[in-house]
């Protein structure tokens, strides 16, 4: 493995509440060699120069608990069980599995070749207590599957809140949460979203806007918690959630 330049990892990675190990360090300039790798023959990500990957995939993905403390609130990462919907690459799961070895993490993807980097990723970095699954996330929150199972459930993906919480929010256990990882100003969508929410049983209990590791790249997590259990219809059949919004 190539030497790199850490410090930027490194320094950010504390402003965002998270001091990472030299054993962490590794695995994340590890993580990168494969991601480049593979990126050389599958299309995985258009970010691939190394400071690149290092704000916009390891950063962007590791600010979670910058999230929860910006809004006031506590989350035990410990043993929780947290899911990663549409992940792609393995962003935010595989990044938070690094900084939280004691989380139990599911990485969920429709795209086999996906999934086949994911597992390479795990393999090579020695990661416990992570798995992926390939399939959509309207066919495995099903009830008798994966359903109202996890503590948190987390998405870069892109669709609108309303959509992405349809798909995510069947996941989550009542009194756990959903954070969606957003760049773009939401106060709208959040409206929009609210109708939506109280059908699912989610309440949006605050939002951290911040500008990634002082640059102009805007982000904002909203957290999203589950009060009671979703209605067993949701979510409706594949593309309805997309194609009408609840």
């Amino acid at each position: 493995m190539k030497i790199y330049q850490t410090d930027f990892l490194l320094k950010n990675a504390e402003r965002y509440g998270i001091a990472l190990s030299e054993k962490q360090i590794t695995q994340f300039m590890q993580y990168y060699e494969i991601l480049v790798e593979w990126n050389s023959f599958m299309n995985l990500t258009a970010i691939t120069e190394f400071d690149e990957v290092i704000l916009k995939h390891f950063l962007d993905s590791i600010t979670l608990e910058y999230a929860f403390t910006t809004c006031g609130k506590n989350f035990d990462y410990g043993d929780k069980c947290v899911i990663d919907i549409g992940t792609g690459a393995g962003f935010p799961g595989v990044p938070l599995k690094i900084v939280y070895p004691d989380m139990k993490i599911t990485l969920l993807d429709s795209l086999n070749k996906r999934i086949n980097f994911l597992n390479n990723v795990i393999e090579k970095l020695g990661l416990n207590g992570i798995e992926t699954i390939h399939g959509r996330a309207e066919d495995y929150s099903k009830p008798g599957k994966k359903r109202e199972q996890y503590d948190l459930c987390v998405s870069r993906a892109v669709a609108n809140l309303s959509t992405l919480s349809e798909y995510c929010l069947p996941y989550v256990k009542t009194g756990g949460y959903f954070v969606p990882y957003k760049s773009e100003k939401t106060k709208d969508e959040i409206q929009a979203a609210g109708h939506a929410l109280q059908i699912l049983g989610g309440v949006t209990e605050g939002q951290a806007e911040f500008y990634l590791a002082d640059t102009d790249i805007y982000r904002n997590l909203i957290l999203i918690r589950k009060y009671e259990k979703t209605p067993v219809k949701y979510p409706r059949k594949s593309g309805l959630p997309a194609k009408e919004p609840l």
